[in-house]
């Protein structure tokens, strides 16, 4: 009997290790699998996160390309094909290291909309190994246009008093006496200058390229020295713009009379006037080079020519002097010019702003630009209160308010930017900085759209395209 069991109870023990192994097998099986599965998992993951992010590089490498493409050939949105040939375009991605193909990317390119310089590329990549498996990249290029500056003047020397006001970038060639406040970058090309008595210094002094009264917040944008801008860079190819204007837009000659007057209207037309005579305005006004002009420049008597709707290409190029006002609706650029320069400069044309300019909406749909070859003027008899919305350009001469003594007004606002060959002022003070001409209170408010968006045949800067915006799927 004692044999017996003992010969039972080791068959008992390895009937207990044959089950416990079978069960670690068994769920050594399990894990493995489950290891496995993983691994097959992180395996296909692994190769899926290599093929997309190859198709990512081949997708920015048609970016790229095309970015390459515009510097070269800035006007062709078509990848070298005729205007009439739609996208996308495809191409191979070629390998530089095997020199093997290894993928493609398909560009599709959305030319700028009238009156914008920004273009958008699409690039979708993909492998050949798997072509299912796309990356896309979409980027916007601009090319930024002179009215990047809320003010730009080559003026040896400015004063901002300490009721103006300036909101956007401010840049001088010159030196700037800052009393006044500003909330963008404010430079000059000067280390040193030499203040006279007319921009607020008691005496003929050498000041540094910028200083003032301003507060400390905003000498926090003072800059200077800075390179030196070439201000006939900002000229418009008044050539190409007269073109442009006897072929699809508004093209006035000579009025044989004292000029034209254009009213803008809310409806997207144009009343275009005769001056025949004009208004007296006293004993005349002084200029900022201290001419003295007797004839008043605000119209009296006109007559109507016609009414026409806002050109198709938006271009209005008018040889001789132009007053401007009205509610501007839709995109225009009015010169005021004669080619070649006339050597005589009574006889280059002027800009006169007697009444408010005002955009119908400020949603970037609505833009002007006023080219004077000469002077932008504000005249005698302008609102107590003006606002003016547009980009101006004064091309040989100046942006001003002539002096006229006693003739003082309450406040003017440009909405857009200003550009000045030579000094610019709308207010004139004493040498205790009282206003004694002009308007009190000046403020300049940079409208952002026409960095992107200028109005017609508005100059650009020669910088090329630059990047606005990067996504990816």
């Amino acid at each position: 009997m004692i044999k017996t069991y003992f010969l039972e109870k080791n068959n008992l023990q390895s009937g207990s290790i044959l089950v416990y192994t079978v069960v670690v097998i068994f769920i050594f099986s399990l894990v493995m699998l489950g290891v496995l599965a993983y691994a097959t998992i992180q395996l296909k993951t692994t190769r899926n996160s290599v093929v997309r992010e190859t198709s990512f590089q081949i997708a920015e490498a048609g970016v790229n390309y095309y970015q390459w493409h515009l510097a070269h050939f800035p006007n062709d949105f078509w990848d070298g094909n005729a205007s009439s040939t739609p996208g996308p375009y495809v191409h191979d991605y070629i390998d530089a290291d095997t020199n093997q193909t290894v993928g493609r990317y398909s560009l599709t390119i959305t030319p700028p909309l009238v009156g914008s310089t920004i273009v958008t590329i699409s690039s979708t990549g993909y492998t050949l190994a798997s072509p299912k498996t796309t990356r896309t990249v979409t980027v916007r290029y601009g090319i930024p246009s002179l009215a990047q500056y809320a003010f730009l003047t080559n003026s040896s020397q400015v004063w901002i008093g300490n009721t103006e006001n300036v909101t956007g970038q401010f840049y001088s060639n010159g030196g700037i006496h800052f009393d006044g406040t500003g909330n963008a970058l404010i430079s000059s090309a000067k280390t040193t200058y030499t203040c006279t008595t007319q921009y607020g210094c008691g005496s003929t002094q050498t000041k540094p390229g910028i200083w003032g009264s301003a507060s400390a917040s905003t000498q926090n944008f003072w800059q200077f020295p800075r390179p030196n801008i070439d201000f006939s860079s900002i000229t418009s190819n008044l050539a190409t713009m007269k073109t442009s204007a006897q072929s699809g837009g508004l093209y006035l000659t000579s009025s044989s009379a004292l000029g034209y007057s254009l009213e803008f209207k809310s409806n997207a037309t144009i009343d275009v006037y005769k001056v025949t005579s004009l208004k007296s305005s006293g004993s005349g006004g002084q200029d900022i080079d201290g001419l003295i002009h007797s004839a008043g420049i605000d119209y009296n008597g006109r007559t109507f020519q016609f009414n026409r709707v806002m050109p198709a290409n938006g271009i209005i190029y008018i040889e001789d002097n132009t007053w401007v006002e009205g509610t501007v609706k839709g995109r225009a650029t009015i010169a005021a010019a004669k080619l070649p320069l006339p050597t005589d400069p009574t006889k280059i044309p002027n800009i006169m702003i007697p009444n408010n300019i005002l955009y119908a909406a400020k949603d970037g749909t609505n833009t002007l630009g006023l080219i004077a070859q000469q002077d932008i003027l504000i005249t005698y008899l302008s609102p107590n209160v003006l606002e003016v919305d547009a980009a101006l350009i004064a091309q040989t001469g100046s942006a001003q308010r002539y002096y006229w003594n006693g003739n003082i007004k309450n406040s003017i606002t440009i909405y857009g930017t200003i550009a000045s060959f030579g000094s610019w002022t709308w207010s004139w003070v004493n040498g205790s900085g009282n206003p004694v001409s002009g308007y009190t209170n000046t403020s300049t408010v940079y409208d952002s759209s026409l960095l992107y968006s200028p109005p017609p045949s508005f100059p650009l800067t020669s910088n090329g395209y630059q990047q606005i915006s990067w996504n990816s799927n």
